[in-house]
């Protein structure tokens, strides 16, 4: 489920769905788009828009009903996707991941490309041989599923790992794994490989079988930015220490969706003995709370922010690979999460089954973020 702001022309039904859409009126531009479609059962763009209204309504169960109409316009993998991306998001998580599997085949879902000769690995035992784990899409998707690592190792001799060059050393203090290269670089020789987005597949992961022990990671011996983060967090010792991070990556296709203004911020401002700290990125920004130390310009890679976040008592941060990194190391945090949240976040849930020490607080309105902030103070208020 990707909603986004729809956009037609042509058909003058549609042209006012879309325009009540555009005004917040969901429930009107259903009862369009649901006249549209007795008369096309099977049109692509009215389904569509219905699929948004339906999500922006926060109606789970009709969703899953437009979502399984929309299916019968998918053939071959990219109805297995589309199907297994329907049941992640619902929590059925062994037949999800199985069909997950179908991305492989469907043009422009996998990043990096990559061609192997050598057999992609099952889950069967591997004794004396070697085992390529590789990465596959982005930073928070590389950390969430190392967690797999050890049971890999379980089964078998030694286990490579490719990951990008900023989660090198980060990657290494995961247990299970002997060596790790960034990639592109090459790696030695080895019998078998597997994708890490592969793994909950290979392993039959379902809902009750989650392996979510932690931490998993841990701050690496090799840490560029170790000394002046020290004394960062030194001025800071004896007060409850918070870290912040309200936006993620710009290019992110549903950046605008998870990230926030930091003047949104400005509830959380009257919590006594709270030392902020900022983990966003690029230049400082204002911020409505006192006394904020910006981290930003010290996190060169992830091994930086992992050692700020093991000093850290609590984190409040939206959905970024930083809340990944807060989870695979065990630091409580609350999760900021747009109204559809991403399918790994699940529907009307506050805990995560991936990472126990994280609380979700969710959008009741889609877009509105000053409840969600409200709430977050009234809690930390006690």
């Amino acid at each position: 489920m990707k909603p986004g702001p729809p956009r037609t022309a042509a058909d003058p039904r549609l042209a006012r769905a879309d325009s009540l859409i555009r005004r917040g009126e969901y429930a009107q531009a259903q009862a369009v788009l649901e006249a549209v479609l007795a008369r096309a059962p099977g049109a692509r763009e009215p389904l569509g828009m219905l699929k948004h209204v339906v999500a922006m309504q926060g109606d789970w169960t009709r969703l899953r009903k437009v979502l399984e109409r929309e299916l019968a316009l998918f053939s071959g993998p990219a109805r297995d996707f589309e199907e297994g991306h329907l049941r992640l998001m619902f929590g059925e998580f062994e037949p999800g991941w199985a069909l997950n599997e179908a991305r492989v085949r469907v043009p422009g879902l996998i990043a990096p490309v990559r061609q192997f000769s050598e057999p992609a690995w099952g889950g069967e035992p591997f004794p004396g041989r070697t085992l390529l784990l590789h990465y596959e899409q982005g930073f928070g998707d590389t950390i969430m599923f190392l967690r797999y690592a050890p049971m890999v190792k379980a089964l078998g001799g030694r286990v490579l790992l490719s990951v990008q060059p900023e989660l090198v050393d980060l990657a290494a203090t995961c247990p299970g794994v002997d060596q790790v290269f960034p990639h592109p670089d090459p790696v030695p020789r080895f019998d078998l490989q597997v994708s890490l987005m592969s793994l909950p597949a290979v392993f039959r992961t379902g809902f009750g079988s989650i392996p979510a022990e932690i931490p998993y990671l841990d701050v690496p011996e090799r840490v560029p930015n170790r000394r002046a983060l020290a004394e960062v967090l030194a001025a800071s010792a004896g007060r409850l220490r918070v870290g912040l991070a309200w936006a993620g990556n710009r290019i992110h296709k549903r950046d605008a969706e998870r990230s926030l203004d930091p003047a949104l911020l400005a509830p959380l401002a009257d919590l006594p003995g709270v030392a902020w700290h900022s983990f966003q990125l690029g230049e400082p920004q204002a911020v409505p709370l006192p006394g904020v130390a910006h981290l930003g310009p010290l996190l060169s890679n992830f091994s930086d922010s992992a050692y700020a976040l093991s000093g850290m008592d609590l984190v409040i941060a939206v959905d970024t690979a930083l809340v990944h990194l807060a989870g695979a190391l065990g630091v409580p945090t609350l999760v900021l999460l747009p109204f559809a949240p991403d399918f790994r976040w699940l529907l009307d849930r506050e805990d995560s089954p991936w990472y126990p020490t994280l609380r979700l607080y969710r959008q009741a309105v889609p877009g509105v973020w000053g409840p969600v902030l409200a709430q977050v103070a009234r809690d930390l208020r006690g």
